[in-house]
């Protein structure tokens, strides 16, 4: 299986993530936070540095319980500017 390559936009949203996830951590340990979270530190460290920009919601979730975020707040603070209907989907917006 061949995945598609991430778009400028969608790359941006996962480093935007990363940082989101990093300010939210202050001064609490990535192994800290990770084990909290039931994830490894190496999983954590890839999303906060946008080596994973895409990580499953599942893994978000349980990261934004652990750091006291809401899914809301997350996806709205992650969200780089730009079009909100897919930008990046090839999907035609004017109809």
């Amino acid at each position: 299986m061949v995945r598609t390559p991430l778009t400028p936009w969608e790359r941006e949203r996962g480093e935007r993530l990363g940082a989101l996830l990093r300010t939210a951590r202050g001064g609490r340990s990535m192994v800290e936070v990770a084990a909290a979270a039931g994830l490894s530190a190496e999983t954590l460290r890839k999303i906060e540095t946008g080596r994973a920009p895409t990580p499953a919601f599942f893994t978000v979730a349980a990261l934004a319980g652990t750091l006291g975020l809401s899914l809301d707040e997350v996806a709205v603070l992650a969200m780089p500017p730009g079009p909100a209907d897919g930008a990046g989907s090839g999907s035609d917006a004017a109809a």
